[in-house]
């Protein structure tokens, strides 16, 4: 959760993130109980209606919304810092939080599935592969890539970004800490739009290594075959995505800290409704797009000129499609934000991680112990009892979890900052730091600060 300090002291929780993250997991969970089973395509057929079928199994770019909403908001207060010149985020409190909130919850979900699914990873045989699952690096080999959970393999990337991401804001104050704070926005977005133009280039030739593991580029054989398991994978490790979302971070600080009634902000607030509306339409371009490109699909052939080019830019574009959206919201008029600041909603988001590593294996349990259980029905009641299912089981589930395994872990994280934080404190006050009128100024005008309190 993000929370935006007002004039005057008084503290405005940005909760339509909450919401967006909410929507994030459902789409993802819409996608899986679709799609297993091919659940869904006895309902719609792809190839008469493929717009409903497009919509119907967009939902897996759901974790297109995940990357882009991590960017943005573990992004924000280093673009504080570059933008201000103000205090730096230390390392070590990033990492131990992000820690604490993702390796408890993922490592008992593994062990279970493991003991209860899955017991031959713990022969000696598949050793290699446990020990990509317990690194962080089961989507760098076709052994564990969507293997035994499928979404596990987001978590691989996700936490690959945490790793560098203090080093790429370290990278950007290097390039940057000399340009004027006026003119740091600029820089700081050519910067962000450099990362997204070289992992676009690493994505280009890595599909390509991927496809054609013989071939050598550069460098010996040996070598690219450890490039590939560390930099790509075996489908990229989509940094673009985040760095996309970190561009809206950067423009939501500099909108909300630096300048709230400039140009740029009132024309973010002026144009909301038309970002809105262009993102939905990349949605729902990027939708069909990844129908066409599943096996035995005939739907939209009017897209077989660029579908070339779907493994190389499709992600990318829906990723600036679920930007335009998030700034719409952020943005946008009271009657849209009232949409995702919805309570249960909301509440979905906060439970939202372990939605997400439970929800796959959750499904499976219904289709292979319970559905042939059951007399002989209609497919929209079977359809439907799905979803009964997930309300009755698998939300109740993930609220004990995140009471009892997510939150200690959050909590430990928070007790580590404010330790850090207190300590750091005491330091400055025992010494006498001088102040540069150019931060004095800058202070004095700025309405209010930033401070994050994320809980992904």
């Amino acid at each position: 959760m993000l929370t935006e300090q007002k004039p005057g002291g008084q503290k405005n929780t940005i909760t339509m993130l909450d919401g967006v993250r909410g929507c994030a997991i459902l789409i993802v969970i819409i996608f899986h109980v679709n799609w297993t089973n091919r659940n869904i395509l006895t309902i719609v057929d792809w190839h008469k209606d493929p717009l409903a079928a497009s919509i119907a199994l967009a939902g897996g770019t759901g974790v297109t919304l995940f990357f882009v909403l991590s960017g943005f908001l573990l992004f924000l207060p280093y673009s504080k810092a570059l933008l201000t010149a103000g205090r730096w985020p230390l390392a070590r409190t990033f990492y131990v939080r992000r820690i604490m909130r993702i390796v408890p919850g993922y490592y008992i979900s593994l062990i279970a599935l493991i003991l209860l699914t899955a017991p031959q990873y713990l022969q000696s045989q598949n050793l290699k592969a446990l020990l990509l699952f317990l690194t962080f690096f089961m989507d760098s080999s076709a052994h564990t890539f969507r293997k035994l959970n499928g979404p596990y393999w987001t978590l691989a990337v996700e936490w690959q970004f945490y790793l560098i991401l203090p080093l790429l804001a370290l990278g950007i104050l290097m390039l940057v800490k000399r340009v004027r704070l006026e003119k740091r926005l600029h820089a700081v977005t050519l910067c962000l739009l450099g990362i997204m133009i070289i992992s676009m280039a690493v994505r280009y030739e890595g599909d390509y290594l991927v496809i054609h593991p013989t071939t050598i580029f550069l460098v010996s054989h040996g070598v690219t075959r450890i490039l590939l398991f560390f930099g790509y994978g075996l489908s990229g490790k989509y940094i673009e995505e985040f760095a996309v979302g970190m561009l809206g971070a950067l423009v939501y600080v500099y909108t909300q800290n630096i300048s709230p009634e400039g140009i740029l902000a009132n024309k973010l607030r002026q144009l909301s409704l038309w970002l809105w509306g262009v993102g939905i339409l990349i949605l729902t371009f990027s939708a069909i797009w990844h129908l066409r490109s599943a096996p035995g699909s005939n739907a939209w052939p009017l897209l077989n000129p660029i579908m070339p080019y779907f493994y190389w830019l499709s992600e990318f574009i829906l990723s600036i499609g679920y930007l335009f959206c998030i700034m719409a919201i952020l943005f946008g008029p009271r009657e849209l934000q009232r949409l995702f600041n919805w309570k249960p909603l909301r509440w979905i988001g906060l439970i939202s991680y372990g939605l997400y590593i439970w929800h796959l294996p959750f499904i499976m349990l219904f289709e292979v112990q319970v559905v042939p259980r059951l007399p002989k029905m209609n497919r929209y009641l079977l359809y439907g009892l799905h979803w009964v299912w997930i309300a009755v089981v698998l939300i109740p589930f993930c609220i004990l979890y995140y009471l009892y395994v997510e939150k200690p872990g959050i909590k430990i994280g928070d007790l580590w900052r404010k330790s850090i934080e207190g300590r750091r404190r005491a330091r400055l006050q025992t010494k006498e730091v001088p102040v540069v009128p150019e931060q004095l100024e800058l202070v004095s005008t700025q309405p209010g600060r930033l401070t994050q309190t994320i809980d992904k």
